[in-house]
């Protein structure tokens, strides 16, 4: 069954919008904007530090899904999957070293900061889990940038009274949900072959 790069951007696009939502990465939104007060820098450096994390994470994937039978890919990919679930039942907290390049201006405190915080984050991870899953990588990163974006954007812009009016518990239930569907999904696949 081929795959197409329709379905490779909206399952990552929807994936991590959903699953940003409470991550630390969108709490140093809110204190980026709350502390700079000047969207669009924060906005460019979310977009310019999403994109290079996004597309390391993307490329190390592809390598994996390259060198990975399919069964095993899909095995793998399934199981992380349920990981990220797991995971993502556990709220994020920002750490203090976040917002370290105060001195800098709004731009380059939002790529710095945005980009370490990413390192290592559930969106990451669930970049190169996706990226190994589907062939279509510019598809992945376009999707997954699109999708962090869309969860960090309103954010900058409607700051804190935006984020304090999200059920953000429920949230978490519903991106652990989608997780555990999609991999479900991949373990599906590998069952049916």
């Amino acid at each position: 069954m081929r795959v197409s790069s329709l379905e490779a951007f909206l399952v990552s696009a929807g994936t991590i919008s959903i699953a940003e939502i409470g991550d630390r990465t969108q709490l140093l939104s809110l204190l980026l904007a709350a502390r700079y007060r000047r969207p669009w820098p924060i906005i460019a450096g979310i977009l310019c530090a999403t994109l290079a994390n996004h597309a390391a994470a993307g490329f190390i994937g592809s390598l994996f899904g390259n060198f990975m039978k399919p069964r095993a890919l899909k095995l793998v990919v399934g199981v992380s999957m349920i990981g990220m679930a797991l995971w993502t039942l556990k709220p994020d907290k920002l750490d203090a070293d976040a917002t370290a390049a105060r001195a800098a201006g709004a731009f380059v405190a939002t790529l710095t900061s945005f980009f370490l915080a990413e390192i290592g984050d559930k969106t990451q991870i669930a970049t190169v889990a996706l990226a190994a899953a589907y062939p279509s990588l510019w598809a992945v990163i376009s999707g997954t940038t699109l999708g962090m974006l869309g969860a960090n954007v309103p954010v900058v812009l409607l700051g804190k009274a935006f984020a304090n009016r999200l059920p953000l518990k429920s949230i978490h239930y519903a991106a652990s949900l989608l997780f555990l569907i999609l991999g479900g999904i991949f373990l599906a696949r590998v069952v049916v072959g």
